[in-house]
This record gives C-alpha cells, sequence and structure tokens, in this order.
C-alpha cells in the first residue's frame, strides 16, 4: 500500500511537470513578448523591462527560466491580469470557491440521486421502471447543456418567475467574502436578514447546480446499473441465492459494496466532466466562477490568465482523480495486494 502511495505522488509530481512546462511554453506560444505575458504588465519602462528580464532570468536558458517559474509559482507570484491590473492569484483565489460550490453540489446531486436511481433499475433490469430510467438516462446523456439550461431558464425564470436567471445572490444582500462558498458565507455573516439571504442564494443556486448535475447524474445512473447486473452473474452471489436468501438480502449483503468499487473511480472522471461543463454552465448563468473568467480570458486575450487558468484547472482535476484512485485501492481489498 505505502509502494502504490509512493507511485501514485509521483506520478502526480510527474504530470505537475508536465502541465507547468506546457504552461510556460504559452508565454512564448502567445503573441506579444514573453516578459508581458508572464508578467501580466502592459506598460513596461525600458528600466524596468532590463530589471525583469533579470529577475525572470528571461537572458538565461529555457531551463532556467523554468526553475524560475516555478519559484514564481510557489512563491505565489503569478502574475498580474492583462484586462484588470490585479494579481492572478488574488483573483483566482476570490474566483475559484464558486465554481467548485457548483460542482460539488452537482456532484452530490447525481451521486444521491444517480447511485439509488441505478440500483432500483437494477433490481428487474426488464421491468417497467427500468425501462423507463433508461430511455430519460440516454436523453438526459443527448441534450446538450446549453440548450438544456436555456429551456430551464425559459420555463422556471421566464415563464413561471420561480426562479432567477443569473448570478449567485441578489443585489440587495451584501455577504463578505470568507471562505468563498456562498452558503457557508451567508452562515458565517452576522447580518439581520441572514434568512432571506440564504433562501435567496439557495435559489440562485438552484437551476444552475441542476444543470450541471444532469449529465453526471444520468452517467451515474447507467454506471451503477451495469455494475449491479454484471456483479449479478458472478458465482459467489448464485450461491447465496441458492442459499435461500431474497433478493434484497443478496443485493445488500453482497453484491451492493463489490457493485459500487466501481462506482467510486466514476466519481473522480465525473469531477473533471463537472468542471468543463461548469464553464459552459457559469456563462449562461452569469455565475462568477472561474470557468467563465478563464472564458472571458479568452476572448479578452488575457494570456497570463489563461496560463494560471489552464494550470490551476488541470492540476485541480487530475489530483481528484488521483484520490478518488487511491479511495478505490483503500476500500478494494485485491487492488491493495498489487
Amino acid at each position: 500500500m505505502i509502494m502504490y502511495l509512493l507511485r501514485r505522488l509521483f506520478l502526480l509530481v510527474f504530470v505537475f511537470i508536465a502541465l507547468s512546462v506546457f504552461a510556460f511554453s504559452l508565454a512564448y506560444l502567445f503573441p506579444g513578448d514573453p516578459l508581458q505575458n508572464f508578467t501580466g504588465l502592459r506598460q513596461i519602462s525600458p528600466e524596468q523591462y532590463a530589471l525583469l528580464t533579470s529577475e525572470y532570468q528571461l537572458d538565461k536558458n529555457y531551463i532556467l527560466q523554468y526553475l524560475a517559474y516555478l519559484s514564481r509559482i510557489f512563491s505565489g507570484n503569478w502574475g498580474m491580469s492583462f484586462s484588470s491590473q490585479q494579481p492572478l492569484l488574488q483573483e483566482m483565489k476570490m474566483l475559484l470557491p464558486a465554481t467548485l460550490e457548483l460542482a460539488s453540489y452537482a456532484l452530490l446531486i447525481s451521486f444521491f440521486i444517480g447511485i439509488p436511481i441505478g440500483i432500483l433499475s437494477a433490481i428487474k433490469p426488464d421491468g417497467v421502471f427500468s425501462k423507463l430510467v433508461s430511455a430519460v438516462a440516454v436523453a438526459g446523456y443527448s441534450i446538450p447543456i446549453f440548450w438544456w439550461a436555456l429551456l430551464l431558464i425559459m420555463l422556471f425564470s421566464l415563464g413561471l418567475g420561480w426562479l432567477p436567471t443569473a448570478g449567485r445572490i441578489g443585489v440587495l444582500y451584501e455577504i463578505n467574502h470568507v471562505t468563498g462558498f456562498m452558503l457557508l458565507d451567508i452562515l458565517l455573516a452576522a447580518t439581520q436578514h441572514q434568512h432571506e439571504a440564504l433562501l435567496d442564494a439557495l435559489s440562485h443556486l438552484i437551476l444552475p447546480t441542476l444543470v450541471l448535475a444532469t449529465f453526471p447524474t444520468t452517467v451515474m445512473v447507467r454506471f451503477t446499473r451495469d455494475s449491479i447486473l454484471e456483479v449479478w452473474e458472478q458465482s459467489y452471489i448464485k450461491a447465496a441465492r441458492a442459499k435461500g436468501l431474497s433478493r434484497g438480502q443478496v443485493l445488500y449483503r453482497h453484491a451492493l459494496r463489490n457493485a459500487l468499487l466501481p462506482v467510486i473511480r466514476q466519481i473522480g472522471l465525473q469531477f473533471s466532466t463537472l468542471i468543463t461543463l461548469a464553464m459552459i454552465t457559469e456563462v449562461i448563468f452569469s455565475w462568477p466562477g472561474i470557468g467563465r473568467w478563464l472564458i472571458d480570458s479568452i476572448y479578452q486575450r488575457n494570456y497570463p490568465a489563461i496560463e494560471a487558468g489552464l494550470l490551476v484547472i488541470s492540476t485541480l482535476v487530475i489530483s481528484v482523480n488521483m484520490l478518488t484512485e487511491i479511495l478505490h485501492t483503500l476500500f478494494n481489498p485485491l487492488a491493495r495486494k498489487r
């Protein structure tokens, strides 16, 4: 087990080095002066140029430049944003929790809805309920997320007027940024209208969370159903049924744990998909997250922000996938023997 963890740690370090090399190379691949792409400064005087060139070691070979780039990354000097001229690390600290909040709630919905429905549909795979679930899952898997988002906005926001169309909270409420997670910040804030602000934030959260959770929920339903049906054909399940145990007892005592082991890995894969889909969701619902910020940076040709955003998002996704792999190994006795 220790050797497995060391291998995973080594792989994570290797992947981070590869991602950082790619982000470092973007400063030269993007148009413009590499020094401006590294620093984010739009106007650099000749004196500053010479000083920054020496500080960033751009007058040295690429290996020393890359080592200096890594040193700046770990020290928190990520450069400035072209558009706002604010430190990139400070902007990402403000925006990343909004994306994580949206993705986390969507993942929880897919977990607590998708897995039970997948289990129920696997009990009688040829029944009406199972066929109905399969049809809905295929439809949810195939619906384009932007079309689904606009459809829900037209129905619940413009048509019925039940839910807001954009933002995280109404303009009437001013919540201090403590953790970046809106619901938690509202609970931590000692405001007079805390209850109203919480309800308002929840109403803003419902539509984007449902839109973002649609795809992973349908995937989780299908994957859980197929995993249980595969385990159901194993010899130890047939032996348990031959002993006279009911279908529910066999499912609860023997099949469920083994069937859900591959689902742990699927959670990590769905998180990477959620981060990608969150970019589209954030644009449609004007959600102030890092995905919308990154897309705006692409339109604005904000090259330092693109470099930093790609590095942060890629590292986050790979770290979550590594964590789910480690959890799968901890819960799976066969994987621990590798």
